[in-house]
């Protein structure tokens, strides 16, 4: 990984992790440290920004592109930082039940 992912560049996410990675409760100290020193590479690759060079960031845009599971710890963690800022919000309610859909009516002008 020495010479994938070259950057100068730290990756901080201020929309979704304002404090950083490893104060969220998200990724291990680990996993934050390789997205802060290698997730602008990542998200340039993933982007398309950036065109892979050696054959590590070929198959990391593979993973990204959903060809193939990620198998290096660099994949794993840029797919578990995409799925955690992709997912839906939940809904709540309430009541504790499911929102209930209005149904629509059909208030077309007819001469019966």
């Amino acid at each position: 990984m020495a010479e994938s992912f070259t950057t100068t560049n730290r990756f901080f996410d201020n929309k979704y992790y304002p404090r950083g990675f490893s104060r969220h409760g998200d990724f291990t100290i680990k996993e934050a440290q390789i997205l802060e020193r290698f997730g602008y590479a990542f998200n340039e690759l993933d982007i398309g920004k950036r065109e892979p060079v050696t054959e590590e960031e070929k198959q990391f845009v593979a993973v990204c592109r959903g060809e193939r599971a990620p198998a290096t710890e660099a994949e794993r963690v840029w797919a578990k930082y995409v799925t955690r800022i992709k997912r839906p919000k939940r809904f709540h309610t309430l009541s504790g039940g499911k929102p209930q859909m209005d149904s629509v009516e059909d208030y077309s002008d007819s001469d019966d």
